[in-house]
């Protein structure tokens, strides 16, 4: 007869094998639906085409997944651990505005080559997906013009059009224009958009004060 430290034991690890069922079947899920907003966009991702890429039924999908927030969260959440952004604390150290800028655009558009599929199906179908979604990407958008206008000094309008330049500089659509679409090399990239941020605002040299 099992002693009671062995049926524990064993109670113990068969929790412990379920739970780590239930967290493999989840990863599934999200990894599915990740692979699926890249290829085809939100809009055309459907619950059953995700249980299919899973290889689970509907049913298990809303049993780990009931709405489609907590979905789009899981998968966004994945998708940023495989894919992290540059970090924008990091740029903040960097005295010289110009430089800053350099260092952001090369981080930046070394990030885009693998986050370009997913990006551009995202910002294509953002208004077909949780509200969430949108207003993170605005706000990361804005802290990281935020970062980079720092030092420049520039008030009213000439503030206004190096925010829309620098924007413009971290778009991915604008590394695949200028990179994947008319080859040019980040580097070369890099030099174009310095340019156009520094023909954005006046002439007077930028200070290097944060």
């Amino acid at each position: 007869m099992a002693s009671r430290k062995q049926v524990s034991t064993a109670r113990t690890y068969t929790m412990r094998a379920r739970q780590e069922s239930v967290d493999e079947t989840r990863l599934r899920i999200t990894e599915a639906t990740m692979y699926l907003h890249e290829r085809v966009g939100p809009r055309a991702t459907t619950v059953s085409a995700i249980a299919e890429e899973a290889s689970v039924t509907r049913l298990t999908v809303y049993r780990h997944f009931p709405d489609e927030e907590s979905l789009v969260s899981a998968c966004s959440a994945h998708w940023r651990q495989l894919h992290p952004r540059p970090d924008l604390e990091s740029w903040s150290k960097i005295a010289d505005p110009v430089q800053r800028l350099r260092t952001a655009l090369a981080e930046t558009y070394a990030w885009a080559g693998p986050a370009a599929p997913m990006m551009t199906m995202i910002h294509r179908d953002i208004n077909s997906m949780p509200d969430f979604v949108g207003q993170f990407l605005a706000a990361d958008e804005r802290a990281r013009v935020t970062v980079l206008s720092r030092g420049f000094r520039t008030r009213g309008r000439a503030a206004y059009r190096l925010a829309a330049a620098l924007a413009h500089a971290l778009l991915v659509s604008t590394w695949e224009s200028l990179c994947r679409d008319a080859g040019l090399t980040d580097h070369e990239a890099i030099d174009i958009m310095v340019g156009a941020v520094l023909a954005s605002i006046p002439a007077s040299p930028p200070s290097a004060a944060l």
